[in-house]
């Protein structure tokens, strides 16, 4: 406290979080902790902001002062501004490196060119970041319309086809095309996506070229405009979940999570940004996981490196879930290899299972909102003499 000069005027309702961002600068994140237990309950009376953050409006801006400076301290080239739909939260925007770092994006296909034409079309037209080029893997496709189309996109030079004829592995055909990838960042595209928003590899490549940062994840909508992706959970319904499933689009979700960027033990890969050098040394996604959760798989070896991966509601897609492979559930069949994996993920990442650093363990497994669990999953010590 008295190193970093303790409380500073000036920050008058955001002086705690000017203070706690200080004194972050001179430890270690592993030093952190979190209690996860309710010691004490704060009054909420008029004027208060624990009644309404409306009370202290002078505070926003020095919330802006105070994560602003920190940056500055810190040498990260960023701004601080209001977050789109929580003007008292903030959004970080972090500044590109000029010339931009060099994209490869990865999409896998197989035959379905309306789900694959549909995914090229919104990145090459709506996409505002320049600098990308687009393979698209090929795994086994035999409609000739594939063949025509796969011709066409081979005139375009930003785009190349790598043909794999090996039964369906999602790690490995990604392996495959990320091994030979021109791009120093990598972003990993189902092809039953949609970009949304225009600036969306601005907003993700910003945050995979942090240092300390891991995998990057991004907002992604059913076509119906609700959520299927605001990060995942591990441990939720058993082995991992989408967050904020099911909520409306623009909805808040639990204290803003739906709505402001934040660390997450692990994101989808149907739209994955990371760093090729990152990549390569986590050895790529784990290819006894053909199917399904290669990519948590990846984001928790990726944590266990002492990155941090990051979901992103600042970059927007449309996801039509299953459009070209199907799903492991549909028609109440489960794929027999799903089961496989989810016990591969159970025996390897049994201690996160029940502890996701990054979703409370007061909150319940059984629901992606973020909702109390009744009875409590975490027991206090004093509670059991």
């Amino acid at each position: 406290m008295r190193r970093v000069g303790g409380f500073r005027e000036g920050f008058e309702g955001s002086q705690d979080h000017d203070l706690a961002l200080r004194v972050i600068e001179q430890t270690r994140p592993e030093r952190i902790r979190h209690v996860p237990h309710v010691l004490y309950h704060w009054r909420a009376v008029k004027g208060s902001a624990a009644r309404a953050v409306g009370e202290k409006t002078y505070a926003y801006a020095a919330t802006r002062r105070a994560v602003q400076e920190h940056l500055d301290r810190t040498g990260v080239h960023a701004s601080c501004e209001p977050a789109p739909r929580l003007n008292y939260h903030q959004r970080i925007r972090y500044s590109l490196p000029q010339p931009r770092p060099h994209v490869t994006i990865i999409i896998p296909t197989r035959d379905r060119i309306d789900v694959l034409s549909r995914c090229v079309r919104s990145v090459t037209s709506r996409s505002t970041y320049g600098s990308y080029d687009v393979v698209v893997v090929d795994n086994g496709s035999t409609a000739e319309d594939t063949r025509t189309y796969f011709d066409e996109l081979r005139r375009d030079s930003r785009f190349s086809i790598l043909r794999v004829d090996e039964p369906f592995n999602f790690s490995r055909i990604n392996n495959l095309a990320a091994a030979g990838a021109r791009g120093s960042v990598l972003c990993f595209l189902n092809n039953d996506t949609e970009v949304i928003s225009a600036d969306w590899l601005e907003e993700m490549v910003g945050l995979a070229i942090q240092s300390g940062v891991g995998a990057v994840g991004a907002m992604l909508y059913y076509p119906n405009n609700v959520v299927q992706h605001g990060g995942v959970i591990v441990g939720l319904g058993g082995v991992a979940g989408h967050a904020q499933l099911g909520l409306p689009k623009g909805a808040p979700g639990y204290y803003g999570r739906a709505v402001l960027a934040q660390a997450m033990s692990a994101v989808t890969a149907a739209c994955l940004v990371v760093r090729k050098s990152v990549f390569a040394d986590a050895g790529g996604f784990d290819e006894t996981l053909a199917v399904a959760y290669n990519d948590v798989d990846f984001c928790l070896r990726l944590q266990s490196r002492g990155l941090r991966n990051v979901w992103t509601p600042f970059a927007e897609l449309y996801h039509f879930e299953g459009a070209s492979r199907g799903r492991d559930d549909m028609s109440g069949q489960v794929r027999p290899g799903f089961l496989l994996e989810s016990q591969i993920m159970k025996d390897r990442w049994a201690d996160l299972l029940s502890a996701d650093p990054h979703f409370n363990r007061n909150l319940s497994l059984d629901s992606p909102h973020f909702l109390l669990a009744k009875p409590p999953r975490h027991t206090r010590r004093w509670w059991e003499n």
